[in-house]
């Protein structure tokens, strides 16, 4: 399930979605190097922070999803969106995967408006990403003998990245636990519904 083994023509046309978003993140990364564009203009007006929120700037509860301040943090989400998004994009198609992961995105980065100082600033699709995690969750308790062994994985897998949540040092804890609380509940209900 998180083997690729696709070329990178294929990856595109079977994931549209994920492509789409990796580069959109990629773009806005670049774009913050570009000389003839303002220093930092991505940083500076897609960013969430906070207090702008409550100014009324609310397109930074969506727009953070897709800023990354490094390479490094820029890496790891993209590489995780890219490994653990294809089975998610097949399973829930197009339409209701882009729907869960902005979803999972916003609900994360409005808890982080709710939770945290107004001073706080936050980019990344962490929230997102923990978002997908909480969908593995909810299939894995409702549709167990579907997914069952080929998603044992998952498990440790989430258990590792929630505990690093709480060792690193930077780390928006808040989004992560919306985000993963968000993607499960989501899921959780879309597939109760879906069975009736």
């Amino acid at each position: 399930m998180f083997t690729r083994h696709e070329s990178f023509s294929q990856y595109v046309r079977n994931y549209p979605v994920i492509s789409t978003i990796i580069l959109l993140q990629i773009l806005l990364f670049i774009i913050n190097f570009i000389p003839m564009i303002p220093h930092k203009f991505i940083l500076q007006y897609l960013s969430g922070v906070n207090i702008y929120i409550a100014n009324g700037e609310y397109w930074r509860l969506i727009t953070p999803i897709f800023v990354h301040r490094d390479f490094t943090h820029l890496f790891f989400n993209s590489f995780s969106l890219l490994i653990f998004g294809p089975f998610l994009e097949t399973t829930l198609e197009k339409k209701l995967f882009s729907l869960f992961y902005l979803g999972c995105g916003l609900m994360a980065n409005i808890a982080t408006y709710l939770f945290l100082p107004l001073t706080y600033g936050h980019v990344g699709a962490s929230g997102a990403i923990f978002g997908l995690f909480g969908i593995y969750l909810a299939l894995i308790v409702l549709k167990k003998i579907e997914v069952a062994k080929s998603t044992q994985i998952i498990i440790p897998l989430i258990a590792i990245a929630f505990t690093m949540t709480f060792l690193e040092s930077n780390v928006n804890i808040i989004a992560h636990i919306f985000g993963l609380l968000s993607g499960f509940l989501f899921s959780l209900v879309y597939f109760l519904l879906k069975k009736k």
